[in-house]
């Protein structure tokens, strides 16, 4: 009797091996978001070096996720307002995107091109949650991918106040994704 349980434990544990090695994930912790809110006179434009994604090839599943004080702008003081009167970032210290790659089959991980991509998922920022849907490319380079996109938002959607939103501050930020995958 313990021969037969310890061989469906093995056929099962091998079974949920061979699942897990089947979906190639791609990473990288060092992807870039860029955002822009400029309105008025004043640009209101960051960077963030310091993005952590991951997503797997045969689901098409991916996560973004990036901590708000990693944003840097030109002007420190700027960087400051940003982070303490506007994004709450003490309260609110990262923003993610969960969701998937709508059309992952059509991607050919085998063959270097650019390939259209449909993104679908929940954006999280300043603690709301926000369903997005938008496009972007996922550029295959010797196996490994790259994913560009644009898209915008409406800042008050996200629970974001200020003074200046609408003057100097723009509506809606335009938000870029640059992420270089490893596997």
């Amino acid at each position: 009797m313990k021969s037969i349980i310890k061989s469906f434990c093995l056929i099962v544990f091998t079974a949920i091996s061979m699942q897990s090695n089947a979906q190639k994930v791609f990473a990288t912790k060092t992807g870039q978001l860029f955002f822009n809110a400029s309105g008025g006179i004043e640009k209101i434009a960051a960077v963030n070096n310091q993005v952590d994604s991951k997503f797997g090839e045969a689901t098409g599943q991916i996560i973004f996720g990036v901590l708000i004080k990693g944003f840097k702008f030109e002007n420190q003081l700027m960087e400051d307002h940003f982070n303490e009167n506007y994004m709450e970032s003490s309260q609110f210290p990262k923003a993610d995107f969960k969701g998937y790659i709508k059309n992952i089959k059509d991607i050919d991980f085998s063959k270097d091109g650019k390939y259209p991509a449909n993104f679908d998922g929940t954006l999280t920022i300043h603690g709301v949650a926000q369903k997005v849907t938008t496009v972007g490319q996922v550029e295959v380079i010797q196996g490994k991918p790259i994913i560009t996109g644009e898209f915008s938002v409406k800042i008050k959607d996200f629970g974001i106040k200020g003074l200046y939103i609408g003057e100097k501050i723009a509506n809606e930020a335009k938000i870029r994704v640059n992420c270089k995958y490893q596997n």
